[in-house]
């Protein structure tokens, strides 16, 4: 692929670059070898790497799944498209699958697109190989569900991890690899890649749904990582001065908040890596099948957002420390993309569908000021600054604008605001918004955020040039069980009564 390729027009379809998106899910900037994680096996993210460019400072637009992906497919964010958590998608905008198909290329999605509610909805998808998150559940439309149906695997009703209560217990997978979730995902993916009409480029987004908890991987990935041998959670001096309202939230309602286990947190993090090389293996067999249309492939590799593994005393995203805001980003694009190319600018998942857009050479008006191509910012063609992050709104919302020196926190439901010194303390290990030495900076930072909210009549978030002021949400009382979640099969009830009398409680 080069830059001539991606500037063509439309009438010529052989020589318009293919687009392979790779997305995983809640996989952490950190978590692969050769940017700097020593513990971590990834070999082909590694030639990845070496071969294409990886952004070292890419930030979600949402650091939870459906509004980061709402906002990745629309390129509009949160605030504006509707959708500032696990909300409702917002199916009625323009997606860049349908801006692509529009242009001539046969669109595919594979796995976890989590529309919500919408699951099977297509939205500009020529097809799809739908397998969401979750339990079974009985008349749903569930292709991986199916498959392992099938290959007589039927009996499993939570075969991506049993959730609930162990949401965060690292678990053996229930399922052999060559029939697990990552493995089912490539083979759909070749699949697709053997029987494509060859006559159009392709836009295939597959979607691994791993390292997303419960963390299980298949025999025997599962022992490739040991605990005694990962690091223990980052929790710096100080370090509850950090966390908002929505750490404390989670942390109850994962189970996670009556005290620290460091050796059970070592363990997940052996487990949450195996799932990674798992992905990464798959990933490698997804590649092979491109064969001769690799070079000819714009090549994009994400993840949704991140995910805390015990940082901080916390778990899951819903926070915008780096951990759960920042994705990893690597982009392969040969002759418009250096190789081995690293770079600091900050960039969003909203710069997704204008790097999409313009390397099917398609003419349209980018979907939001926000979003730029991904290539011409790591050709050097970008004065970007900040980019911006948000999770949930009103007097819940949490608010984030990133540089690369700084970053600035706004928590409705805390009234409170952080100042963090990237440059200074990479490591997040200190609030910096009292030192009056960081006075100016603070302000500045602040306004950035506050001005456009006012700029696009964001008043959920800001009211008179000020942050609106909301009564504090509740929260249950510390102690308690109250609160907690339960994500079980739809039909357990009734499968616990056919256990017989005198087992399941009236």
């Amino acid at each position: 692929m080069n830059q001539q390729n991606v500037t063509e027009g439309k009438d010529d379809m052989s020589g318009r670059p293919n687009i392979l998106f790779v997305m995983t899910d809640q996989q952490r900037s950190d978590t692969i070898g050769a940017l700097g994680n020593r513990a971590i096996r990834t070999p082909v993210l590694d030639s990845l790497v070496a071969s294409g460019a990886a952004f070292s400072n890419c930030y979600t637009p949402s650091p939870v799944c459906v509004a980061a992906r709402s906002a990745a497919i629309t390129g509009v964010p949160p605030h504006l498209n509707g959708c500032a958590s696990n909300n409702a998608s917002p199916l009625g905008l323009r997606s860049v699958m349908e801006v692509l198909q529009d242009g001539g290329y046969q669109t595919h999605g594979i796995a976890k697109m989590h529309f919500n509610p919408q699951v099977d909805a297509m939205w500009g998808f020529d097809s799809r190989d739908i397998s969401e998150e979750g339990a079974r559940a009985p008349n749903s439309r569930n292709d991986f569900h199916d498959y392992l149906s099938e290959n007589g695997f039927g009996h499993v009703l939570e075969p991506q991890g049993m959730r609930s209560e162990m949401y965060y217990i690292p678990q053996p997978s229930q399922l052999p690899a060559r029939h697990h979730h990552s493995a089912w995902v490539a083979d759909r993916a070749i699949n697709f890649l053997a029987r494509r009409d060859r006559a159009r480029p392709f836009f295939l987004w597959t979607s691994f749904i791993k390292p997303h908890p419960p963390f299980e991987a298949p025999s025997p990935w599962n022992k490739l990582y040991r605990a005694a041998d990962m690091l223990p959670p980052h929790r710096p001096e100080g370090y509850k001065r950090l966390l908002s309202y929505w750490n404390h939230n989670q942390n109850r309602y994962k189970y996670r908040d009556k005290g620290y286990d460091e050796m059970l947190f070592r363990t997940i993090k052996a487990m949450y890596y195996a799932c990674i090389s798992f992905i990464d293996f798959n990933l490698g067999r997804i590649l092979e099948a491109l064969g001769d249309e690799l070079d000819n492939t714009l090549i994009v590799f994400t993840s949704d957002h991140g995910e805390m593994l015990g940082d901080y005393g916390s778990v899951g995203k819903r926070t915008m420390l780096n951990p759960a805001v920042k994705a990893p980003m690597i982009v392969r694009a040969p002759g418009a993309v250096a190789a081995g190319a690293r770079v600091e600018r900050p960039v969003s998942l909203l710069d997704l569908f204008p790097t999409f857009a313009a390397t099917a050479g398609v003419d349209e008006a980018a979907p939001s000021r926000e979003g730029q191509n991904l290539i011409e910012i790591a050709a050097g063609a970008s004065s970007r600054e900040v980019v911006f992050s948000q999770f949930s709104e009103g007097r819940a919302g949490l608010y984030m604008a990133a540089g690369q020196d700084l970053k600035y926190i706004y928590s409705a439901a805390d009234q409170k605001e952080w100042l963090i010194d990237l440059q200074l303390d990479p490591q997040e290990t200190k609030d910096w918004s009292g030192n009056p030495r960081y006075a100016g900076r603070l302000r500045s930072m602040r306004r950035r955020l506050i001005e456009r909210f006012e700029r696009d009549g964001y008043d959920k978030a800001v009211s008179a040039g000020e942050w609106r002021e909301y009564e504090a949400p509740t929260f249950p009382q510390a102690g308690g069980d109250d609160g907690l979640l339960f994500q079980d099969p739809p039909h357990l009830t009734t499968l616990l009564r056919e256990l017989g009398p005198g087992y399941f409680p009236d």
